[in-house]
């Protein structure tokens, strides 16, 4: 079964994060050992661009995710008590 990442739930066609950035690990090692030919070469480079847009679109999701968690958490004080922001009236880290 697969898991929910970031808050984005799976395609089946779609790669988890983590699968996206290993594989584009991979792909650049490959390029970089050379030996390939311009069409295998571009084809690799292109398969780069479409896992680094997943994996971009997975952290834009995890990114919403937190700041939605610490958009809450900053407006109810873990004690509820009012007054316990920081310096510059920012919220304590924790």
């Amino acid at each position: 079964m697969a898991a929910k990442n970031a808050g984005q739930q799976e395609q089946p066609d779609r790669p988890s994060y983590e699968e996206a950035r290993d594989q584009l690990a991979d792909l650049v090692r490959r390029l970089e050992a050379g030996g390939l030919t311009l069409e295998q070469s571009l084809e690799l480079w292109e398969r780069g661009e479409r896992l680094a847009a997943i994996c971009e679109e997975w952290l834009e999701g995890a990114r919403a995710r937190l700041a939605a968690a610490t958009g809450q958490a900053a407006s109810q004080p873990a004690d509820g008590e009012p007054g316990d922001d920081g310096p510059n009236g920012a919220a304590a880290p924790f």
